[in-house]
Formats: structure tokens, sequence, C-alpha cells
């Protein structure tokens, strides 16, 4: 892949189920040696468009390239340049951790030396010293998935695409997972990432792709996403709701004062860095209500979802039933 030409890079990729379009004249562009987050909520077509760029279902329309490959015209190519963890482990249940990956090795071309000398890489790279010897199937979901992970890399591909990488890990396999992402980057990787996660995008990607019901709703870096929805603000919490109303008196007299309805949080726009905290806390403190909180706070990344979809992450779509249903 010249280091000048994109990973991937999609005009108007369309995929519909009958009536239902999972993925609607989607334009992507992945740069190589960076990483590319695709957010969105469930059903929003993530799964099916990385299917699509993996070459396991074809576009009804449009067009999409992965290293300069057509995904329809040299999908033998493709593969040869793409690895794709999806969000199910695809291992074998009666081998051991060590085994799926000398297997994964073997299947992939190397001698039996040389893909034990890379089941062993992997397994300290992914943590998975502790449990290299028992059965798939007697494996947390978090350790499977880990496996799972590590055989994706058995052969370094030039674009990794992970389809909701760390879902049912545990925070410290998480953490294993972000690192591994960060030195596959180092090393020239370039990442193709779908989560529901906003912290997992925010900490690991250059470049987000917002979707929704299987369109473009927004794109830019974390940053540039975050600024669209707004300026920082200063929250009071209140320590009960009993002190809502007094802080809400107290402080709508000098401040622009915004809460929400069951919400012990009082919000005030601060649009200027210089915003003296110190008045609002002086007007606090001469209430004489109790507060378990003042804080500046500046958007986002799950202010900027809500505001550009009006949905969490996880919520699910009226296309969830049909997406999941072609998945399967």
């Amino acid at each position: 892949m010249p280091p000048a030409s994109p990973a991937v890079e999609t005009d108007g990729l369309t995929k519909r189920y009958g009536d239902f379009t999972a993925v609607d004249a989607l334009d992507l562009r992945v740069e190589s040696g960076t990483v590319v987050s695709i957010l969105g909520p469930n059903g929003a077509g993530k799964t099916t468009t990385v299917r699509m760029l993996a070459t396991l279902i074809a576009p009804t329309s449009g067009t999409a390239r992965v290293g300069g490959h057509d995904v329809v015209r040299e999908a033998d190519a493709v593969r040869g340049v793409i690895s794709l963890t999806g969000q199910f482990a695809a291992l074998e249940g009666n081998l051991t951790a060590r085994e799926n990956l000398v297997l994964m090795g073997r299947l992939r071309g190397h001698g039996k030396a040389g893909a034990t000398t890379i089941a062993d890489h992997l397994i300290e790279r992914f943590d998975i010293v502790e449990f290299r010897d028992r059965l798939i199937k007697g494996l947390s979901g978090g350790q499977r998935r880990r496996v799972d992970l590590a055989a994706s890399l058995v052969v370094q591909p030039q674009l990794l695409v992970l389809d909701e990488p760390t879902t049912g890990l545990d925070p410290r396999s998480r953490q294993v997972v972000w690192q591994t992402v960060r030195d596959l980057v180092a090393e020239g990787v370039t990442l193709l990432l779908t989560t529901q996660y906003l912290e997992e995008a925010d900490a690991l990607a250059d470049h987000i792709v917002l979707i929704d019901h299987g369109r473009e709703v927004a794109a830019g870096t974390p940053t540039q996403l975050k600024a669209q929805i707004g300026e920082q603000r200063v929250d009071v919490v209140a320590i009960d709701a009993a002190g809502v109303d007094g802080l809400h008196g107290a402080l709508s007299a000098s401040f622009d004062v915004s809460v929400s309805r069951g919400s012990r949080t009082l919000s005030i726009p601060a649009p200027e860095e210089s915003l003296d905290l110190e008045r609002i806390a002086a007007v606090v403190r001469a209430s004489g209500v109790p507060i378990d909180e003042l804080a500046l706070r500046r958007p986002t990344l799950d202010d900027a979802f809500l505001a550009l979809t009006g949905l969490p992450p996880t919520s699910e779509s009226p296309g969830d039933a049909a997406t999941d249903e072609v998945a399967a």
C-alpha cells in the first residue's frame, strides 16, 4: 500500500435488505497509518460497513477500495491486506488458547516452529499467559476476546479492522487492547475501529465518523466534534434534590443558569477561559446550600454524540432487529 494512498476509500457505499437500508451512501476515507473510528448506536450500520469492506457481503451500490483494491472486483487482493476481528470470537472451543493461535499460524502459511514462536509472542502481548493452556470453551468472554484479537495478528496486516473490540472486556483487558492498538499504529498498521464506547473512540481515534441510521451525521477529530456542540460550562452539583431550588434562586440573579428536570446539576455557560470561578463559588457559599461539586466542564464526546444523534451510543434504533438478523 503506497504511503500516500488511503487505506480505505468509499464512495456512496450502500447496502439494502429489501426496504431496509443498513448503510446509506457512506463516503469514508481512512488515511494510512491512522486510527479511524466509526461510532454509532446499535443498528447504525457499523458492522454492515465493515463486512462490506472485508468482502463478506457485497454492496448494493457505490464503491469501496481497501489498499487500492476494489472490494468486489479484487476481493482476493483485499483479503491479502486486511484482518478483521468481528464481534464474536472465531475460535475452536475444544482447543486451548495456545493451540488456537498455533493453528491460526499454520493456516496462514507458517511452519510449526514459526507458528509456535508467533503464538508465544502474542500470548505475552495480549496477557494470555495465565490461561494459555485452558480450553477456549472454558474461558470467560473477555478472555476469549483477547485470544480472538491475538489470532487476528498472526500475520500483521496493512489494515486491521476491529468491530466492537472491547465489548465484554473488564477494565484491565480493555487497557491491554488499547495499548496494543497504540503499539500497532506506531508500527505502521492502519486501524479501522467500530465502537459504541465513546471513551474508546476518544482515547484511540485520530478521526471519528459518527453514523446514525446508516448515514454519516458528523466527522472530524474528537476535539472538532466536541467543539460543534457548544462551549464549556460550570457545573454546580447540589448535595440533594432539596438544594436545587435554593441554588437556582441564588445563582440565577447573576448568571444564566439551566437545570434538567430531576437533576441535581445546575449549569452555567462559561464561554471564556478567564471566567472567574470564585464569583460562582462565592454565590454558592453565600447561599448556604451544601454542594457535592463545583467544576469547569468542557464538552465531551458523550455530549457531541447526544447532540448529533439524539441517542446515547447503546440505545437501540428501529433497524437493530433487521441488522442483527442479517449479521447472524
